[in-house]
């Protein structure tokens, strides 16, 4: 027996319970326990006396307490002797460390300590003895860390063994039950804390494994020092690359007839276990599978690769046919009959250590029919159900047989043995008088031949297969090309499992025309990577396509592995070169996003409007206003604005009516009142009232142009207030409220922009969807006012969960689509948008002039910064008025001055600075006053005058005191003060308007003024403002701008602070390029948009622009200084920020404080604005993209040529329910100048609720709602009523400070994962308390029947069809009837009852077909409990 077989055999253990199952979702966590002495164990003297030598040890053990099941590796300790100590209880000293890892993070989850006695008896031989035991709560205390100080910590033994943790009377809490008895004054001390250096070895170590840090681990190098702890700090051992050729498998007494007797004895074998199953039901190969991984006699060190072996005989034929040569034989015989691998194999895992060996598990993928087929009846079976079985293994040990030789030959193992995946053999040959030899040849031989060097290569044929030899070279794989990357996962990503990979249905069903033990041919390696990521994933939900006409539809698992290797082997380690990057999770189609063209209303809707008494839009001189066609293309003419005499312009928006589409589907709340929320230019975000939806009921009005609900305001009372119909919202834009220059960006933001409208549900607060409208249609174009009546589609998107799936083929341009992203129409919004022209208030002849940015050039001497004299303490810089400085207080014009004054006269008082003439008029008037009263107090008391030459003389003390600072404050200012002003001669002003994320360009002309040549030092105060330095990127700003100035190439010098410094000649003037770009925006963290309370006006009074933007106005100064300090220019630069355009907006619903991960796929480049017209040659642009928070990461990975490019996004999420906004610009020139896009991003942050479910089965949990500091009528509500039942359902108290239960229960239509909103809403001030995001994951229930049935489409008449249904119980049981269609299907009952062993016709009702296509259709039978008993699959042609 070989070392591995030892290792492999001494190490079983056992899996945790299958209810339990494996946390995929969690990370395994490392632990270290250290067990240090026992003290005060009794035993009984009649126990140990009969033994000699007794020694004491420890078994730890882990348990569920939920399943009271034991699961994972009895660890046992070394024995030890009991030590007696004078004056203490008797104590034994183990201090052995012991080491795991575990995924199952559950407080039930336990370990069982146990301490055994062991002696010899009379006889010599072993007696142990049960001494108690002990239980360690492993999840519900607190662990230290690896590096923090070890508590110890005491454990407390019972009498007993852990086996009556099995007994049924023993309920948990297990320490608390009567039947516990504790051992008097018997402690464990031990410590227990987690051991993050474990996770180095994980691929060693089993999980639950429990092992102790003197145990030898295959695969680990000794430890250091005294300490014989391997896995305190453990250290592996070097791994190398194997490489294996030519498999080929044999199997007795030859492959043809083995695979019949196969066949053969599962057919029997399924007669036996199902009776129903008719003779004659054919059980088809579809595949044959290998498993190879290096195994450490304790587990895969990786998980194993699976590739998939073809016949030779196939084989041969194939390649003979693609060379278009005759085969070389006619007749195989049967002794050469073989299947073979076709490409290397690449162990990369493997170690030079005894334990280490390779493990062949040779696995038949099977295929039967999964329903009955009778004749005469109309069932008929839709899918072929596959299943796996492990035939045969073997296992291959290096170090203990030796690998001189180049050619390995193994024997297969089977039957019921042990074996590394832990699942049950085909059975062995019955032979009981053969031999040794004859039994291993019997079982079938495996060969290979293997090699250190991947340039060795020795073909694919092996020397058995002379008929193989002739053509060796055709085998050799091409290079790799960028086009078909080698995935990273592709070595080793397909686990290892019985049951065989997460196929769906359709995926399992095979090709009617497919033949009994019938293979595809193979694959290209495109379909080949494809089936491999689907299938290593289990996520795949799409319909492979078959690549011949007898190809099955199981997910083929062969891969290239002939390929060039990922790791390089060389002695000078060496950069990994990244691979083309491939997104696995879906991305969001930019086509799918909101972009809801609007249409214009039916005459019989404008009719409607017209009578149901909405204001009317009338032009200043009160006549109605033109009515513009939105179907009719704008010809925008920027002039006819400019000229038009009516520049100030009035924007109304008027909300009118809300409609239902048909594309809705059937149980979608729809709302009874609705708010909106948008943004206009740069006017404040507006969130309306609430307005409720009256339904209006019309004789002959067709559903296609119908107003099914207008919009009414509603009363302080909720009530509806019919005098008021519509909402009507007023803009009024005005020259003279806008900035100098800022009336084209209003224009211009008209022309090109999107507005983008949201609409809520006022009761629930949940989004129902957004539209859009182009406003360039009010556009007046010299007209005196115009408005367009538009329909617009409200549109929805929902995201599913991130899948790790790609749907297409990965290595072929173009053909990679999004899964995941579905949007619907929930409605239509009918809007009208005017624009109504007034004369502007103030005319002013500069309104329409460009902003002073557009003037590229700034020049240091063109008479602005002349000195323009001034007082030396006014720091306003230039001065418009004439050259003359009014005389005035100092303590005027310097608060710091004024508060040392005042600080002086009154202690203990607040500093109070005099800033204007009103302030010290009224202090002059007061002390005025009060010198009156003071004077007629000294005519009437002649006894004062003393005490008043006192007060005289302490005034004049005081100003005295005050001129001695004044001169002293004046001194020390002085020097300070005269350098201000000297500046402003040389200080330039220039101001820019600016805009997120546009780089505003400049040159500045810079002279020198000496006759001495000097190294100017340029110093700026703010990073957004910089030099260019690069001369690449100066010029591409001069073509950009049209500027025409010498550029120099290496001008700056930048020193060791990165300060850019400048060498000028003597009165030398050079044009220094400025480039100012800004992507801050204040990032203020918002709470859910409520809707506001509603007024009864009819129409609001019109808004005004916001006096100040999102970003403060900034002042920035640049310093050009010489070596020596002193400046010979400055230019302080005013930054004016205009709005920016939105082109996009998203809304994302994500879990609170977790990572939103989203990728997000472009549009076509050349569809952007700033596109080149005709493209450009030979290449395609990159896109970059920046964010407006830096704690955002975004960016953009180039795919590949032809590849589409997608922006990747990752945000951090805050506390539930905060909303993060946030921006994203898209460039695609390389110096980011100009964005081409800018999107608007809400990242909604959400309570979590993980749900797992079955489709069409009731699952139910609760959800614990907090009250808060007063009492609420709150109500529930979700977004997906028919899916998601609440309880209580309607409105309830939610007491201060208390505590509920919301009960909740789940039944979902279709399987796959999805998101769930739920709300929590006072309904008296209509906010939001809480919010929830369901997690719903669903899977499909296993369908026992399948039928078909045709229905013709256009005849507007359904089908009823009858089904039966036997009850399989010999009791009476009731049942009850869903669909995941119940637009398409009803039921003549939804519930029955049946009698034992009856059957029951269940009526079918089918709606009409209004197009073409086929239609799944699954019923559920749910038992009295709503579990599913049974689920049949309807299959529903319209044609």
């Amino acid at each position: 027996m070989t070392e591995w077989h030892q290792t492999f055999l001494q190490n079983l253990f056992v899996p945790p319970h299958p209810q339990r199952g494996p946390q995929l979702s969690k990370e395994s966590a490392a632990f270290q326990c250290v067990l240090k002495w026992l003290d005060g164990l009794q035993i009984k003297q009649k126990v140990l006396e009969l033994l000699s030598g007794v020694e004491y040890h420890l078994r730890i053990s882990l348990f569920d307490v939920t399943y009271r099941h034991f699961f994972g590796r009895t660890w046992k300790s070394v024995a030890r002797p009991m030590k007696p100590l004078a004056g203490h209880l008797p104590r034994i000293v183990f201090n052995e460390p012991l080491y795991f890892h575990t995924s199952l993070n559950h407080p039930n989850v336990i370990a069982v300590v146990e301490v055994v006695a062991e002696g010899k008896k009379l006889d010599g031989d072993l007696q142990t003895v049960a001494c108690g035991f002990g239980i360690l709560r492993l999840f519900n205390t607190k662990l230290e860390a690896s590096d923090s100080p070890t508590q110890d910590r005491w454990l407390r033994l019972y009498h007993g063994t852990p086996r009556a943790l099995l007994h049924p009377l023993l309920e948990d809490p297990i320490e608390q039950c009567k039947y516990m008895t504790l051992i008097e004054n018997c402690f464990l001390l031990y410590t227990l804390k987690c051991h993050p250096f474990l996770e180095t070895v994980f691929h060693l170590l089993p999980e639950n494994f429990l092992v102790s840090g003197l145990q030898k681990i295959p695969g680990l190098l000794p430890a250091h020092g005294e300490i014989n702890d391997v896995l305190r700090k453990p250290r592996l051992q070097k791994s190398v690359t194997w490489y294996l050729d030519n498999l080929l498998f044999n199997l007795y007494p030859t492959l043809e007839k083995f695979e019949e007797e196969l066949l053969e004895q599962l057919r029997h074998d399924r007669s036996r276990e199902d009776s129903s199953t008719l003779e004659g039901t054919v059980v088809t190969i579809q595949e044959r599978r290998l498993h190879v991984g290096v195994h450490n006699g304790l587990v895969f060190v990786q998980k194993p690769q699976v590739v998939v072996l073809m016949p030779e005989s196939e084989v041969t034929l194939g390649r003979s046919g693609s060379l278009n040569k005759k085969p070389s034989f006619t007749k195989t015989s049967s002794r050469h009959q073989a299947l073979v691998l076709r490409s290397r194999i690449h162990l990369t895992e493997m170690v030079n250590n005894p334990s280490f060996a390779v493990v062949f598990l040779l696995e038949y993928v099977f295929n039967t029919p999964s329903g009955m087929e009778r004749k005469g009846t109309s069932v008929t079976s839709l899918s072929n159900m596959a299943y796996m079985h492990m035939i045969r293994w073997a296992v291959w040990n290096p170090q203990a047989e030796g690998f001189s030789k180049k050619m390995v030959s193994l024997p297969l193992r089977g039957g019921a043995q042990l074996n590394p995946a832990h699942c049950l053999v085909y059975r062995i040959p019955s032979t009981p008088m053969s031999s040794e030899e004859v039994k291993q040849v019997e079982l079938g031989t495996i060969r290979f031949q293997f090699s250190f060097s991947s340039e060795e290569h020795f073909g694919t044929s092996l020397e058995p297969s002379v008929h193989m030899k002739d053509e060796p070279q055709h085998f050799k794989k091409p290079p790799t090309s960028p086009s078909m990357p080698i995935l990273p996962g592709m070595m080793s990503s397909v686990q290892l499992s019985p049951i065989g990979p997460g196929l769906s249905m359709s995926q399992l069903s095979s090709s009617p025309t497919s033949t009994p033990r019938s293979l595809s041919a193979r694959p290209s390696l495109p379909t080949q990577l494809n089936s491999k990521l689907s299938t290593s994933f289990k996520t795949f939900q799409g319909t492979q396509e078959e690549s011949s006409p007898i190809s099955s539809r199981i997910a083929h698992l062969e891969v290239d592995l002939s390929q060039t290797s990922l790791i390089t082997e060389s002695p000078i380690a060496q950069q990994l070169q990244e691979l083309p990057f491939t997104p696995l999770h879906a991305p969001i189609i930019m086509g799918t996003e909101i972009r809801s063209a609007g249409s214009k209303l039916s005459r019989a809707s404008l009719v409607r409007l017209r009578t149901l008494g909405f204001p009317e839009i009338l032009d200043r001189c009160k006549q109605p206003a033109e009515i513009v066609d939105p179907s009719i293309p704008v010809n925008f003419n920027p002039q006819k604005e400019e000229e038009d005499v009516l520049q100030s312009n009035e924007i109304i928006l008027q909300f009118l009516a809300f409609s239902r589409v048909s594309e809705d589907p059937r149980g979608m709340p729809w709302p009874k009142t609705v708010y909106f929320t948008f943004q206009f230019y740069r006017f404040p975000p507006v969130t309306t009232s609430r307005l409720q939806l009256m339904k209006m009921d019309q004789p002959g009005m067709t559903n296609s142009s119908s107003l099914s609900y207008i919009l009414v305001s509603e009363n302080r009372d909720d009530s509806l207030n019919k005098d008021s119909l519509g909402l009507q919202l007023q803009y009024l834009v005005d020259p003279t409220l806008l900035k100098p220059g800022e009336q084209r960006w209003f224009i211009h933001y008209l022309a090109v922009q999107t507005l983008q409208i949201d609409v809520w549900d006022g009761d629930s607060l949940l989004l129902i969807g957004s539209a859009a409208v182009q406003m360039e249609h009010i556009l007046r174009q010299g007209r005196a006012a115009v408005q367009v009546c538009l329909e617009l589609d409200v549109v929805t998107t929902e995201y599913e969960q991130d899948m790790m799936v790609v749907s297409g083929d990965i290595t072929r341009p173009g053909t990679v689509k999004p899964i995941g992203v579905h949007t619907l129409v929930r409605g239509r919004l009918h809007l009208t948008l005017a624009n109504v022209g007034h004369m502007s208030e103030q005319k002013s002849d500069d309104y329409n002039l460009l902003p002073p940015s557009r003037s590229r050039i700034i020049s240091s001497n063109n008479g602005i910064s002349n000195f323009q004299g001034g007082s030396l303490l006014n720091h306003e810089g230039n001065r418009a008025f004439k050259n003359v400085a009014q005389a005035r207080k100092l303590a005027d014009v310097d608060g710091e001055l004024a508060a040392m004054l005042f600080t002086n006269r009154q202690e203990g008082s607040k500093v109070h600075q005099v800033t204007s003439q009103e302030t010290d008029a009224i202090r002059k008037r007061k002390l005025e006053r009060m010198a009156a009263v003071r004077r007629q107090e000294s005519d009437s008391n002649l006894a004062l005058g003393t005490k008043n030459l006192l007060a005289r003389h302490n005034v004049q003390t005081q100003h005295i005191r005050d001129l001695q600072i004044i001169d002293a404050y004046r001194e020390r200012t002085k020097v300070e003060s005269i350098t201000n002003m000297l500046n402003l001669v040389i200080t330039t002003h220039h101001t820019i308007y600016a805009t997120l994320g546009t780089a505003e360009f400049f040159e500045f002309a810079l002279k020198n003024p000496h006759n001495l040549q000097h190294t100017v030092s340029i110093e700026i105060d703010n990073p957004e403002l910089s030099v260019i330095l690069d001369s690449r990127e100066w010029r591409h700003f001069k073509d950009a701008t049209k500027v025409h100035t010498p550029l120099e190439e290496d001008m700056f010098h930048l020193h060791e602070n990165h300060t850019p410094q400048l060498y000028l000649r003597p009165k030398e003037t050079v044009h220094i390029p400025f480039k100012y770009q800004t992507f801050f925006i204040e990032h203020t963290v918002m709470m859910q948009q409520c809707p506001a309370e509603c007024k009864s006006d009819k129409v609001l009074e019109a808004m005004l622009p916001c006096k100040s933007s999102e970003i403060p106005t900034k002042s920035l100064k640049v310093s050009f200084s010489l070596s020596n300090g002193k400046p010979i220019a400055i230019l302080c630069v005013n930054v004016e920020y205009q709005p920016h355009v939105i082109d996009q907006t998203f809304r994302f619903y994500h879990p609170e404080f977790s990572f939103l991960k989203k990728s997000i796929r472009l549009p076509p480049w050349h569809t952007l604005p700033g596109a080149p017209v005709g493209g450009m040659p030979s290449k395609e642009p990159q896109i970059y993209v920046r964010c407006s928070d830096p704690n955002v990461i975004c960016e953009t990975k180039k795919m590949g040529p032809g590849e589409p490019q997608d922006m990747f996004l990752k945000v951090a999420g805050g506390p539930s329910p905060q909303i993060k906004k946030f921006f994203v610009a898209l460039y695609m020139d390389y110096w980011m100048a100009t964005p081409i896009q800018i999107w608007q991003i809400y990242l909604h942050s959400l309570q979590r609720v993980d749900v797992s479910c079955i489709t069409g089965q009731m699952t139910r949990l609760s959800l614990v709602l907090r009250g808060t500091q007063t009492v609420r009528k709150v109500k529930a509500f979700t977004s997906h009523p028919h899916e998601l039942k609440l309880d209580p359902d309607g409105v309830f108290m939610l007491s201060r400070n208390g505590v509920h239960d919301l009960q909740i229960g789940v039944r979902p239509q279709r399987s796959g994962n999805r998101f769930l909103y739920l709300n929590l809403v006072d309904v008296d001030c209509h906010q939001l308390v809480s919010s929830w995001l369901v997690c719903l994951s669903s899977r499909q229930p296993v369908i026992s029947k399948a039928f078909e049935i045709i229905l013709p489409v256009g005849c507007g008449k359904g089908a009823n069809k009858r089904i039966t249904y036997t009850n399989p119980y010999p009791s009476k049981r009731a049942y009850r009837l869903y669909t995941n269609h119940p637009d398409l299907l009803q039921f003549k009952e939804d519930s029955f009852e049946v009698d034992a062993r009856e059957t029951y016709t269940i009526g079918l009702r089918f709606a009409p077909g209004s197009s073409t296509g086929m239609e799944e259709i699954l019923i559920y039978i749910n038992d009295h409990e709503d579990k599913n008993e049974e689920t049949f699959c309807v299959k529903v042609i319209y044609q």
